[in-house]
């Protein structure tokens, strides 16, 4: 009997009583290999002494000051470092408890950003079919994860969708990565015409698509296109690294790799690495101003912005990954993992794609490699691997629904920053034997 209402009240989980490295360990003592970070979080393992000695540190000092009447210098610390390091002009940084909460300032944002500027006809958001954005309303609202929607649609506002950037299915034969590009971007430009230029307040996109798609890196100049397109009407960019943000991809910004600044930029997961709760919204510096020399008032808050405990944790974990230079070894690792995944499942007719940047990788899961035919939703082949998975002592993530929230199946891995070669090497040995046993070749 327990009387916590878990996500699936029908599971009885395991108890996680200790955490050490890239491994959590049970009330049995078994290990299990965190492969997927919990869900692309902890990118520094389980307790790391460094942040550990932080959070103490921090609640000799003060543990919480409500931000309505005292900053703390563990939230300016982490604000300062986190401006300094990211792309073009972002240097303003609202933090919140998650990511599901930076969503929903940097829409709040964008819309008040326009009402300063008067243009208070700008009210509608376009977003990507299957993306996925985070769980309260108004983020669930402007996902494309039609799955998780979909009990919830008379609560939600209305928004608009395009296709995913998502080569794999959607690139003909014959196109290019430049002309699948140009395609996308002008969808969006159809997109943004329809609706009224003057009608559209911000365009908003995964850099890297999580857990819904596994792992879908943009094609070259992709982002940049859309940059074009939402320079052209006015329309603010917003990005969500939520998941794919701060070093998962080899790179501390995600959108740095593609060469663009968004307008608003959203960070979580990775940011406190699972040590305490903590997520930011970056604006840019023409967003930042437009409301202090207008209204002067963000109208948006919660009770645990700028949280001390929690901006010391963070600040630590992106201390220690630059210390460390463990975004050097996140893009080695990962190509490592990319290599070895193709090598071991070269002759796997299951295995129609392997996918992604740095250690953040996924795998999508086919009925046939040739066809791309994909496997029947009703055997629930994500659900077995995951069993299996846990029954082989490795946590990974994933997920059914991958084209269309109904077809498809992927598996996504993302491993700790801190991640040797020979935990590559283990993470794949479990892994080949996880699929295998779930569908022999």
């Amino acid at each position: 009997m327990t009387h916590v209402f878990h996500r699936n009240p029908q599971h009885t989980l395991k108890h996680a009583v200790r955490g050490r490295g890239i491994s959590l360990f049970d009330e049995d003592g078994r290990q299990y290999l965190d492969a997927s970070g919990g869900a692309a979080v902890s990118c520094l393992g389980h307790g790391h002494p460094d942040v550990i000695a932080a959070i103490k540190a921090q609640l000799d000092q003060v543990a919480y000051a409500h931000s309505s009447f005292f900053t703390t210098q563990a939230c300016e610390d982490l604000a300062d470092f986190l401006a300094q390091r990211a792309p073009g002009d972002l240097d303003h940084v609202y933090f919140v408890s998650g990511g599901s909460e930076a969503v929903e300032a940097a829409l709040k944002l964008a819309r008040q950003y326009f009402v300063e500027r008067g243009e208070t006809e700008r009210s509608q958001f376009i977003a990507r079919r299957q993306s996925y954005h985070g769980n309260t309303l108004g983020a669930l609202a402007i996902g494309g994860n039609a799955w998780r929607r979909q009990p919830f649609l008379p609560l939600l506002t209305p928004a608009h969708h395009v296709s995913p950037c998502y080569a794999y299915r959607d690139q003909r034969a014959d196109e290019t990565e430049e002309a699948y590009a140009q395609r996308l971007a002008d969808e969006l430009d159809a997109m943004i015409c329809s609706i009224g230029p003057g009608r559209v307040a911000a365009f908003v996109a995964e850099t890297v698509v999580g857990a819904t798609a596994g792992a879908v890196p943009p094609v070259r100049t992709y982002l940049q296109r859309i940059r074009q397109v939402c320079d052209r009407h006015g329309v603010l960019l917003i990005l969500d690294e939520v998941m794919s943000g701060m070093g998962r991809t080899g790179h501390l910004f995600a959108c740095a790799e593609d060469g663009v600044v968004p307008d608003i930029l959203t960070i979580a997961k990775g940011l406190g690495a699972g040590y305490q709760p903590i997520g930011a919204m970056l604006a840019s510096r023409r967003v930042y101003d437009t409301i202090v020399q207008g209204s002067g008032f963000f109208q948006h808050g919660h009770t645990y912005m700028g949280h001390a405990t929690a901006c010391a944790a963070a600040l630590a974990v992106q201390q220690v990954i630059e210390r460390d230079e463990l975004l050097a070894n996140v893009r080695a690792r990962g190509e490592q993992l990319r290599t070895c995944l193709r090598q071991v499942f070269a002759d796997h007719p299951n295995v129609g794609d392997i996918r992604g940047r740095g250690l953040f990788v996924g795998v999508e899961l086919v009925a046939d490699r040739a066809t791309k035919a994909v496997l029947d939703p009703a055997l629930k082949t994500h659900a077995a691997l995951k069993r299996q998975a846990m029954a082989n002592g490795l946590m990974m993530y994933p997920m059914g629904g991958t084209i269309d929230g109904v077809l498809g199946a992927h598996v996504l891995l993302a491993p700790p920053f801190i991640c040797s070669a020979a935990d590559i090497d283990q993470i794949v040995d479990r892994l080949e034997r996880t699929v295998r046993q779930v569908l022999p070749a």
